[in-house]
């Protein structure tokens, strides 16, 4: 079944991370079961010229050469980037450099923020359940956390549609400036049995101003954030 979601510019969706396989673990084994260490970082993933992910650089800025090389459905374009969500284990190679034995993958979506007067659906805003909006440690990406309810359908044309857009540009007497977007969020028809992740990295490279308000309506009502970017 298709997930129901997508966000506006179209962006294909393997959103949500693979839900790991429950490991058993006896407890003599004391903590050191495959998962015990296992990582969890934003990541931007390296794909070679065989449409292969092969490296991963994390929002720390740690580099690893991926322990195996990964194809997935939604790589699909040679020698690029992805924007990832990664549970993986640092390993050691056997030239001694530390690698990266990935456990689960999943493509986090990089959508722009689009202004307000060149969106030309109506403007939604279904409530969500926020969790987080926060700067990555290389400045490069304002991430996103949220919670949609969704359920099971047989209605093909329900689906959540989700966009970022920008009505207002506050510039203040020092010559700052504040860029205030909010989230457009459709329901679409969607029913609201239960509540799925969802990770979204917004690049920052294209807004050009010193800080962001971002606001959201949530079951619990509107939520403002606001978060410098310089």
């Amino acid at each position: 079944m298709k997930r129901p979601y997508r966000l506006i510019p179209a962006v294909t969706l393997g959103l949500l991370l693979p839900v790991l396989n429950a490991c058993q673990q006896d407890s003599y084994e004391k903590g050191e079961g495959r998962y015990s260490l296992m990582r969890a970082d934003f990541a931007e993933l390296h794909v070679n010229a065989e449409k292969k992910a092969d490296a991963i650089t994390t929002d720390d800025g740690d580099q690893f050469s991926l322990k195996d090389q990964i194809s997935t459905s939604w790589i699909t374009t040679a020698d690029t980037t992805y924007r990832c969500m990664l549970y993986y284990n640092k390993v050691q190679a056997t030239d001694g450099k530390t690698q990266a034995e990935v456990i689960s993958l999943g493509q986090v979506p990089c959508p722009f923020v689009k202004p307000l007067g060149d969106f030309e659906k109506e403007v939604c805003t279904d409530p969500v359940k926020f969790e987080s909006i926060w700067m990555s440690k290389s400045g490069k990406y304002l991430n996103l956390s949220l919670q949609l309810k969704t359920g099971f359908t047989e209605d093909t044309t329900a689906i959540h549609q989700l966009a970022f857009l920008a009505d207002t540009l506050v510039v203040h007497p020092d010559n700052k400036r504040t860029l205030h977007f909010f989230l457009h969020h459709d329901q679409g028809k969607v029913p609201e049995y239960y509540s799925t992740q969802v990770y979204v990295s917004i690049p920052t490279k294209n807004l050009a101003v010193d800080s962001v308000r971002f606001s959201v309506n949530t079951y619990s009502g509107p939520v403002i954030k606001t978060l410098p970017l310089k």
